[in-house]
């Protein structure tokens, strides 16, 4: 595509691969120019992934082929850019006259000193950047203490949150008629070979989610047996769904559900407030916990072969599907950080690598959580017994005999460590941090 004749501005698709209510793409066809559509795969982020065969990647780069066939009603065509966002968006601006460029706004640590950076290289060319709330419902300080400090515990925090809603619901944007769109961009979007990946077999569920499904959510959803979770994970991460719609969902039929949308805006907001959770304890007097140093037991945890049944089939689970039922979850991590006494920052980083709906605000959140040291944490005291926790949440151990075929057999391996020796081991162990930390 040639220069420009008059200015276009661009809009950055991100945490958003989507056209319907998306907040960024709306301002930018309000703003009267062209619209230029633009995705980057980020090197940054890509380099750092470990699977070729990432499922993520591939569902990234099917979704950007629909946005491309969306956008080709309208006369348009995405563009697709590969390499760091410094670089490119330095020859896009250039080459396609761009005199602003809308986004929607992350809260990662990483995302926003990449868009600190963006915006000051644009400022540099004379592009203006302008950002916008799309991924959550409420952002920064919008539900904050009576102090107007943040709040550190969800409970209050989704009071205020659920009163903010009432005084302030959603209104999901449309894309405005007279927006305008700029000419289709002859350029094709990478390939996951040129990307340096490959498809992944690893199937997606449907970004649906049924009444019925809600209606029963309360009742069904820590019954790893049976279809009780919406699995939109994946979509809410990469935001193949409007959170704003599914919110005005969840209220007409689900209290519970909706709890769950909060508990991610809650560790959302933790994340940017506290950006060191992403590699030290919400709690700091839990990073004096003296972790054991054991590879073995690691991979046996990782390989689904603890000798605990439940554990084990939630790991071999995750290794198939990239999908882990959120009742398994936390017991695999209170297994890996209470009865192994491994440091919980392992578990986040494999589960970074294998979720399709990994989401860095809810993984670290949630493993800090297992292990007692992040905000609103279970006490660190709170030991899950897997068995127990097998015996109720899969008395009928369709779940279990499912992931575990060998279960019962001579195969299947004897449990790694015995329950109450554990539980005493670890609660010595956090007993003499806490004790040398409040000195």
């Amino acid at each position: 595509m040639a220069h420009s004749p008059s200015p276009v501005v661009a809009f950055w698709f991100r945490r958003d691969l989507r056209l319907d209510d998306n907040t960024g793409l709306v301002r930018a066809l309000q703003s009267g120019q062209p619209v230029l559509p633009v995705f980057i795969f980020d090197r940054h982020i890509l380099d750092q992934l470990q699977d070729r065969d990432d499922a993520r990647v591939s569902f990234i780069h099917r979704q950007l082929h629909h946005l491309d066939q969306q956008l080709r009603r309208f006369g348009s065509r995405l563009l697709v850019g590969y390499g760091t966002p410094l670089e490119l968006w330095k020859d896009w601006v250039v080459q396609y006259g761009i005199s602003a460029v809308y986004t929607n706004r992350d809260y990662e640590p990483y995302a926003i000193r990449r868009d600190r950076e963006v915006a000051g290289i644009l400022a540099e060319l004379g592009t203006a950047f302008h950002t916008f709330k799309d991924q959550v419902v409420f952002e920064r300080d919008e539900v904050i203490k009576p102090d107007g400090g943040p709040y550190a515990v969800f409970t209050p925090y989704s009071r205020r949150w659920k009163q903010a809603l009432a005084e302030d619901p959603p209104t999901p944007a449309t894309i405005p008629p007279e927006g305008k769109w700029c000419a289709a961009v002859n350029e094709p979007i990478p390939t996951l070979d040129a990307l340096g990946f490959a498809p992944s077999s690893i199937p997606i569920p449907e970004p649906a989610l049924p009444t019925a499904l809600l209606k029963a959510y309360a009742e069904r959803r820590n019954f790893p047996g049976q279809p009780g979770t919406s699995r939109l994970g994946i979509h809410l991460r990469f935001g193949t769904l409007s959170i704003r719609k599914l919110v005005l969902e969840a209220q007409k039929h689900s209290e519970t559900f909706l709890n769950e949308l909060i508990w991610r805006e809650f560790y959302q907001m933790i994340l940017f407030h506290h950006p060191q959770v992403v590699q030290k304890a919400f709690k700091p007097a839990y990073d004096r916990i003296v972790w054991r140093q054991s590879p073995e037991d690691f991979e046996r945890w990782k390989a689904g072969k603890t000798g605990y049944p439940l554990v084990d089939a939630g790991m071999r689970e995750l290794a198939e599907t990239g999908f882990m039922h959120n009742r398994v979850r936390m017991v695999v991590a209170s297994f890996l950080t209470k009865h192994l006494l491994l440091d919980w920052r392992l578990g986040e980083a494999w589960f970074a690598q294998k979720l399709l709906d990994f989401e860095l605000a809810s993984n670290s959140g949630g493993w800090q959580w297992a292990a007692g040291c992040g905000c609103d944490a279970a006490p660190y005291f709170r030991v899950f017994n897997p068995s127990s926790q097998a015996a109720k949440f899969d008395p009928g151990g369709a779940y279990i005999v499912h992931w575990v075929p060998e279960y019962g057999t001579p195969a299947y391996p004897q449990p790694m460590v015995e329950h109450a020796f554990a539980r005493e081991r670890v609660l010595k162990t956090f007993k003499a941090a806490l004790a040398v930390s409040s000195v």
